[in-house]
């Protein structure tokens, strides 16, 4: 098996042991990165010799003796949004060509602490809205990756780098996990800083990551959830016990509730018979569930929120070069400026509406189960696919995971996404990784 196929797991034990040095498992990474990306193109920027430069400062410090952190040495890539002192971070778009920020946004920050490798940035949708970027799927190459982490998905799918970072404020991480066949999760609002990131909404944005196991997502996400009091959707509290929970067994068997949610609808064909198929497997430890009329208003709260947002974080770059951005953006912004309060500040407060709604539900289910994406990724690169099956969940704030365990018709991936209550992770990674040794 080849160094980069390792898992992140696996990477640190073998580094923090002396059976393998950072700088082996970077070069490997880099060999594998020379030849995939010519045909995935997942990397916005990547300088091999500064990322062997900090492996091997990796390395020393471990000879050294001094203190190693959970992802020591393991390299990472970061999505093209968020700030790094010692790369530039473009944002997807000409506007902010050249782009050089001189700190670090507080994710990386927390990954450098940790012993993280920052192997380079990943490719963006433009703004980490809708317009695609340059990447592909893995898997077929006529097909999008998703987005808007659509280098993070691809990636790590290619086994590029163990790990990466993305952001989610509809479906940007559950989304191209679920295209590109890896696991994504989107935690819980609140719980991992945004600050040093790309803002456009205060109220929708999340930090993500994507792996190649729910021990991996449990491995980076625990060092990222430390309070940081330059985002205003974090509290002081202790920080969940992430991989230590992930790892145990579920003590009382699981009850999922099957939501197919008011936009089944647009569920492919093949999606349907998959989820059939695995609600059958599944047995007595499932039963579908009709969530709440309110939620059919859901996508467009969302919709309301999300464009009057766009419309406020990027007004200076609609400002000084609308012509240089996308027709859809472009058009989300107009439809944000325009707007009324009373309509805004209605779709804010349904938010807890329905929060409360899905309290309910997790008194009695574990998990809520329910497709990552309408189906496979869809042939042609003009558009990342649709979001509408993450779109309730992130109003929500409510953590969500991904697991690759389906095939669609053309035998590309499907993700079951998995959602759970606020603030419960752990418990919710605990039944993903669950879910996925059950489906093996």
């Amino acid at each position: 098996m080849a160094l980069s196929d390792l898992g992140a797991t696996e990477a640190a034990a073998a580094i923090a042991s002396g059976r393998v040095t950072s700088e082996e498992l970077v070069r490997a990474c880099l060999a594998r990165v020379a030849e995939a990306d010519g045909a995935v193109q997942a990397w916005a920027f990547l300088d091999a010799d500064h990322a062997l430069a900090s492996a091997r400062a990796a390395d020393q410090a471990r000879k050294a003796g001094k203190p190693c952190g959970p992802l020591h040495g393991v390299p990472v890539g970061i999505k093209d949004i968020f700030d790094t002192a010692d790369m530039p971070t473009e944002d997807g778009t000409v506007l902010h060509a050249g782009r050089r920020p001189t700190k670090d946004a507080a994710v990386v920050s927390l990954l450098r602490a940790a012993g993280a490798v920052i192997l380079g940035k990943t490719v963006t949708t433009e703004l980490a809205v809708f317009h695609p970027g340059k990447t592909r799927n893995p898997h077929d190459p006529r097909r999008t990756p998703g987005g808007s982490s659509s280098g993070s998905a691809a990636a790590v799918a290619a086994h590029m780098v163990p790990l990466a970072v993305g952001s989610q404020t509809n479906g940007s991480v559950i989304r191209p996990a679920s295209f590109c066949g890896v696991f994504g999760y989107k935690p819980s609002r609140g719980l991992v800083s945004r600050h040093g990131a790309l803002r456009q909404s205060e109220r929708l944005d999340h930090v993500g990551v994507f792996a190649r196991s729910v021990d991996d997502l449990a491995l980076i996400a625990e060092p990222l959830m430390a309070f940081d009091a330059r985002d205003p959707a974090m509290r002081p509290q202790a920080r969940p016990h992430l991989v230590e929970t992930a790892a145990a067994d579920p003590p009382v068997a699981l009850r999922f509730a099957f939501v197919k949610s008011p936009v089944w609808d647009r569920a492919a064909p093949d999606t349907g018979e998959a989820f059939a198929e695995l609600v059958g497997e599944l047995g007595d430890r499932v039963q579908e569930l009709e969530l709440a009329e309110a939620f059919g208003e859901a996508i467009d709260l969302h919709r309301t929120i999300h464009e009057t947002d766009l419309a406020d974080a990027f007004a200076a770059e609609y400002e000084r070069g609308a012509d240089k951005l996308s027709a859809v953006l472009r058009e989300m912004i107009e439809r944000g400026r325009r707007t009324l309060a009373v309509d805004y500040n209605r779709a804010v407060d349904r938010i807890a509406v329905l929060n409360g709604l899905l309290d309910n539900v997790f008194e009695r289910y574990d998990a809520i189960l329910t497709p990552a994406a309408s189906g496979e990724a869809p042939v042609g690169l003009e558009t990342t696919g649709s979001p509408i099956f993450c779109t309730i969940w992130t109003l929500c704030g409510v953590p969500s995971v991904t697991v690759p365990i389906l095939r669609g018709a053309a035998g590309m991936p499907l993700g079951a996404q998995l959602v759970g209550p606020r603030g419960d992770d752990a418990r919710l990674l605990r039944t993903a990784r669950w879910l996925a040794s059950f489906a093996e």
